[in-house]
């Protein structure tokens, strides 16, 4: 019930995409606008909310407010299917099918509640509202999770595949350069372009997906984006001919802390996090320690991660190494004796690791990191180097900008072996380390002025929370 002369606080459903990048972040922002007196409802799918609930506080965390509550649904696909990124195209069909009838039900018929203000949609699942549904009377917001310089990529595909510079037509295509995309002239090459172009037929269905759900973001009521104007200002200008209604409210996590006025990390995660790492950190002279990480979807097979494994113990440096339960193909893993011995010496493994501490940690020196979104953003925050191995999506372009526009690391894209594993590694950490290093320290601070009051994404932020409380009146 609402007391007479009380404004109703604005009711936001929030719907990310199932792999843990995007419920990563939409979580940040969820708990931000909480923080800001919004009522949420963060809508997740049975398989995604078990893993969450399983291995993070989440629960706890989010007791705290009220009105908070979490909701399900389904996604159509049995429960030992695997939902991993390879099933990508699948899982999408599933929710065309199965879920966006339900989804779309639900809103109109007031599931959700009569007060429902306004979606924050996951722009990848822009196909679950369709620009004729008239009865759905709520404003879609839609939150690209990946940087803004892949978005600006993605908008541009088709214009690269009408001038014929896609598709790419070999490995030997791989280092031509890509001319028309403006903000980015010189600068990409075939191989940094999202992954989803690395095909030879541009009729190709998950390409021509990713494209169809980024050009609608013209159709959202407005665009979210997890980035800051120093890091990106010349490509969001460019997004903001096309959506102009845009607020760059990143990086999340440091906004989060800013606004919860104390050092904390929102431990969203789907897998059992290892915390004695950081004891083992507490252990290393700083600076000495590379941080080995390839996000939570990335997979490869034994000879890859062999190769990584002897880069790491070639290059004397001390390694922390995340290595998933799931991350090899192929089951059991036979490690050499020298790499038992090397590893003994001067690394440590875990299956999940804390990452936002690990980076702040004093010990660690850099990360070589799969270039997701969230692992680059919370690089940047804690002000340590990067060496990039990208595997999917918005990964390549990430990685390129790190290296040739950011200069906050090198780029190791498409090589997957010791010696360069080594060198890069070594480039990072001791023949490069001033040069990255003030790259990284300069970077860390525009990044943390962005999310300070008077800072752009601070501003951005309570601008959005200003036109959400104006929809709800």
């Amino acid at each position: 019930m609402v007391m007479e002369g009380k404004p109703q606080a604005p009711h936001v459903l929030i719907f990310p995409l199932p792999f843990q990048g995007h419920i990563n972040s939409m979580l940040k922002l969820a708990e931000l606008l909480s923080l800001a007196g919004i009522t949420i409802t963060f809508l997740n799918t049975p398989h995604s909310h078990h893993q969450l609930t399983h291995h993070s506080d989440v629960l706890s965390r989010f007791s705290r407010f009220p009105t908070f509550r979490f909701c399900t649904i389904t996604d159509g696909l049995s429960p030992d299917h695997p939902r991993t990124i390879e099933f990508f195209a699948q899982i999408i069909a599933s929710f065309d099918t199965v879920t966006k009838p339900i989804f779309k039900h639900w809103l109109i018929s007031g599931h959700f509640g009569p007060d429902l203000t306004c979606v924050v949609l996951d722009a990848f699942f822009k196909n679950l509202i369709d620009a004729e549904d008239a009865e759905i009377k709520q404003p879609i917001f839609g939150f690209r999770t990946v940087s803004g310089c892949s978005v600006w990529a993605y908008l541009r595909v088709p214009h690269l595949i009408e001038d014929g510079q896609l598709p790419i037509r070999g490995e030997e295509d791989m280092d031509r350069m890509i001319t028309n995309i403006p903000a980015m002239e010189n600068l990409l090459r075939c191989r940094d372009l999202p992954g989803f172009c690395r095909v030879t037929d541009t009729n190709d269905s998950v390409l021509q997906f990713v494209v169809k759900q980024t050009q609608q973001s013209y159709q959202f009521h407005a665009l979210i984006l997890n980035s800051f104007e120093d890091l990106e200002g010349p490509i969001l200008s460019n997004i903001r001919t096309l959506c102009p209604n845009l607020y760059a409210i990143g990086p999340l996590h440091a906004l989060l802390k800013t606004k919860l006025s104390h050092e904390t990390e929102s431990m969203n995660n789907l897998w059992q996090v290892d915390q004695s790492c950081l004891a083992w950190l507490d252990n290393q002279p700083p600076g000495s320690v590379i941080y080995v990480s390839f996000g939570s979807i990335t997979v490869m097979g034994n000879r890859g991660l062999m190769e990584f494994w002897h880069g790491l113990v070639k290059s004397g440096r001390n390694f922390l190494w995340v290595i998933r339960p799931d991350l090899v193909k192929g089951g059991e893993i036979e490690i050499p004796a020298e790499l038992e011995e090397g590893t003994k010496q001067r690394g440590y493994i875990v299956g999940w690791a804390p990452q936002e501490k690990v980076l702040s940690h004093e010990a660690v020196g850099g990360f070589l990191t799969h270039s997701g979104w969230n692992s680059t953003l919370e690089s940047i925050v804690a002000g340590k180097p990067m060496v990039c191995w990208p595997y999917t999506a918005d990964q390549q372009v990430n990685s390129r900008f790190v290296s040739n526009v950011w200069k906050l690391g090198v780029d190791m894209k498409d090589l997957c072996d010791r010696e360069s594993v080594a060198t890069m590694v070594n480039d990072v950490m001791v023949n490069r380390k001033e040069e990255f290093m003030r790259s990284a320290s300069e970077m860390a601070e525009l990044a943390g002025r962005s999310v300070s009051p008077g800072g752009s994404s601070y501003a951005d932020f309570d601008r959005l929370v200003n036109e959400i409380r104006l929809l709800s009146q």
